[in-house]
């Protein structure tokens, strides 16, 4: 099963779980993000495990710049 971008994002403000509500679309980009921090980085990684089955590490999230480019780890 395809996961669409917008389960994506659903997932990431699940597994960030920001104080406040945020407005986040494929192009935002994540050092943008009110809360994106270490601990918001560890629970995208436990999301992709637990929720996709896909292993990615915190090198992984260094090069990502965006939502899409998050999402393109699934492919």
């Amino acid at each position: 099963m395809t996961t669409s971008i917008d389960q994506f994002i659903e997932s990431f403000l699940t597994a960030v779980d920001f104080q406040e509500a945020v407005d986040v679309t494929p192009d935002t980009v994540l050092k943008d993000l009110p809360e994106w921090d270490s601990l918001a980085a560890l629970g995208v990684i436990v999301m992709f495990d637990v929720d996709f089955g896909k292993t990615i590490t915190g090198d992984d999230l260094k090069h990502c710049t965006t939502l899409t480019d998050l999402y393109k780890l699934l492919g």
